[in-house]
């Protein structure tokens, strides 16, 4: 996720550029505009431009400066894929929260109204997203009759623990109360409740349900450390040693004992695939009672 301050202003001239603010054959501000506009480095302006060159969206013209491109990029007509594909990769490197509309138009080079002759909105737009990466996805090819319930389960569930960690803003984008009616994504839900065949349908869904809210709700830290560094510029294990002292005062008081000689241990490791698979071994392992035939049946 790119946050720094050349990409920040890169971006802004982008979107100007697809809007029409800037039209083709208009010089962008130079370097030196930029650095007494936003009080950057050189190195910090150059880089600007250098990203806008990249896109495609500028060009230099000798005696004239850097001016937006005459011919842009061959995208006067994107089809829907096309769209979708920018806007993943836009959350790919910037999280949900550098993706807007207009963001997207400036990736496409499109006027930002001319996206709503793709989508109505921006929920569509994170439905189709969502829904073209579980396509990408599909859930694994197994079957309860072969391999059995809790192997077809966990090889879900670590299919979309990958999905997360591939594309943090995804586990964002998901919602249980409000869920986006994707075809694909309700796909994995399928698929868990035929491994669950044997309960009641109510229990077929919950189950399903759980284990896939176990998952998402693991996986939607990831995009928040992400983001954690880009702020902070600490790893989160620079971020723990850097809250020592606390820590120690906060324990030091005796009222979490339990907790302070747990965190006394060398060992203690913060690793949210630890926690993903002990809380996945611990909910398979709940289910397994209720996958067991009754007694005396064979």
């Amino acid at each position: 996720m790119d946050t720094s301050p050349s990409a920040r202003i890169a971006d802004e001239i982008a979107a100007r550029i697809a809007t029409g603010e800037l039209a083709p054959g208009d010089r962008v501000p130079s370097t030196r505009q930029l650095i007494t506009t936003h009080g950057i480095a050189m190195a910090t302006a150059t880089k600007v431009l250098t990203t806008l060159r990249d896109r495609g969206l500028v060009r230099a013209v000798p005696g004239v400066g850097t001016v937006v491109a005459s011919a842009l990029p061959d995208r006067a007509n994107p089809d829907l894929s096309e769209v979708i594909e920018a806007a993943i990769k836009v959350a790919d490197r910037e999280g949900l929260a550098g993706l807007s509309m207009r963001r997207l138009a400036g990736e496409v080079s499109l006027p930002t109204m001319s996206l709503y002759r793709y989508v109505a909105d921006k929920e569509e737009l994170l439905l189709v997203m969502m829904d073209t990466v579980f396509a990408a996805n599909p859930p694994p090819s197994l079957s309860p009759g072969v391999h059995g319930w809790r192997a077809c389960l966990e090889a879900g569930a670590r299919l979309q623990w990958t999905m997360y960690q591939r594309q943090p803003w995804l586990a964002q984008a998901i919602s249980f109360t409000r869920p986006l009616l994707a075809p694909n994504a309700m796909a994995h839900t399928e698929y868990s409740m035929r491994a669950l065949s044997t309960l009641d349908p109510d229990s077929q869904f919950r189950a399903a349900v759980m284990l896939a809210n176990h998952v998402r709700g693991t996986a939607v830290n990831i995009e928040a450390e992400i983001q954690a560094r880009q702020d902070t510029g600490l790893t989160e294990e620079e971020w723990l040693g850097s809250q020592e002292q606390r820590f120690t005062q906060i324990l030091s008081r005796g009222t979490l004992p339990v907790m302070a000689r747990y965190l006394a241990r060398p060992d203690v490791e913060f690793d949210l695939g630890i926690l993903f698979d002990f809380g996945l071994q611990r909910l398979l392992d709940g289910l397994a009672p209720l996958m067991s035939p009754p007694a005396g049946h064979t």
